[in-house]
């Protein structure tokens, strides 16, 4: 049975005992039902400050929306956002902490923000001199080794580290490596300790327990993911304000199927989403099988815009963030099949298969591009 990192607390709690703990958690920071923020005081363990990334504590900010500071009053201590003034603890924040627990579900897709969040956070703590502890947990995504690499150029928070875009690797392993290979300030000064996942392999296939966000309720929009989340660059509805986000595609004017469906407005998931009222034309994606990374939504759009006259990218800069480069929009532009877009990028894929390797916790399983 796998058990996440915090699934093994009974067997590291001792080491923290007496300590002064911060921790960075969301509602995906539990383990058999039970929140991490419930279960370590009943260990004896003391938490005096509470760190959230994006979409908050509670896990119902908006994609995008500032997530303000606060207080959990269960425990009495002060809750800071790592997604509004500061995106990583600052030195007054740290003061007096011993050990930083940090424990959210990713998704395994480079452009997903928590793994931007880890970054601060482990750039925080090596400047702090606090040691942290990265409470590990299974990539969804995790059999996957494709799409196009990140250039420095495009670095940003949907892209904080030259990876694939599926790196198939956890948030423990990228700590590791980022410490590995200097991507951090003061990496070399960095304390690190990961709990790995208990009897896990990247190519098993993972439910989450918990949504890891708003817009992305289950396994499906997980899946998903990875190739729609380009769409987010576009005028391309992919499903926010509706009941199954991220699995379905459309847009009010250039028909690209005939399923329809209208995004309306939903708190805590789609406060104002694109094409908010307006009936969409396109593609129901619940009942296709999809995995990995696949370019065939982004051509066909491609198609059916430039049939209609309209550009599909209409935030350039924004989707060469998302890819990491600026090739893959202009492969789209130019034409290209998805099979000369995908050689493109086999030879970096390579490359960082190799480099990833002195990091991997778990069996390597990079299923073929």
């Amino acid at each position: 049975m796998i058990r996440t990192g915090l699934g093994q607390y009974q067997q590291w709690a001792g080491e923290l005992q007496g300590k002064k703990l911060a921790v960075v958690v969301n509602p995906s920071s539990q383990w058999g039902g039970c929140h991490l923020l419930d279960l370590l005081p009943t260990q004896g363990l003391n938490i005096q400050a509470i760190f959230t990334p994006e979409h908050g504590i509670s896990g119902s900010a908006d994609a995008g929306a500032v997530v303000q500071d606060g207080r959990y009053a269960p425990l009495a201590v002060p809750v800071w956002s790592l997604y509004g003034k500061h995106k990583g603890p600052t030195a007054e924040q740290l003061a007096g902490i011993d050990v930083l627990l940090f424990d959210l579900q990713d998704v395994g897709v480079r452009y997903y923000t928590y793994l931007s969040s880890l970054h601060y956070v482990l750039r925080a703590a090596a400047s702090a001199g606090v040691v942290v502890w990265v409470l590990d947990r299974p990539n969804p995504n995790g059999s996957y080794l494709d799409g196009p690499t990140l250039k420095p150029e495009f670095r940003s928070f949907v892209g904080i580290y030259p990876l694939p875009l599926l790196h198939g690797m956890t948030l423990g392993e990228l700590a590791l490596m980022a410490k590995g290979e200097g991507w951090l300030d003061k990496a070399d000064t960095l304390r690190l300790k990961v709990i790995p996942v208990a009897e896990y392999r990247r190519e098993m296939p993972y439910a989450l327990p918990v949504k890891p966000s708003p817009n992305l309720p289950n396994a499906k929009a997980i899946a998903l993911y990875p190739s729609l989340g380009f769409f987010e660059a576009t005028e391309v509805s992919v499903g926010r304000g509706t009941a199954a986000p991220f699995q379905q595609l459309g847009h009010p004017k250039v028909k690209l199927g005939d399923f329809n469906f209208t995004p309306l407005a939903s708190p805590g998931s789609a406060s104002n989403p694109l094409g908010q009222d307006q009936r969409h034309y396109g593609q129901d994606l619940r009942q296709q099988q999809t995995s990995g990374f696949t370019l065939r939504y982004l051509i066909d759009a491609q198609q059916a815009f430039r049939h209609a006259g309209q550009p599909l990218i209409t935030s350039p800069a924004f989707f060469d963030k998302l890819a990491g480069t600026d090739a893959l929009r202009i492969q789209l532009t130019q034409g290209l099949s998805e099979r000369q877009i995908r050689q493109s990028w086999q030879a970096e894929l390579q490359q960082f298969r190799l480099r990833r390797r002195p990091y991997l916790l778990y069996p390597d399983y990079p299923a073929s591009p």
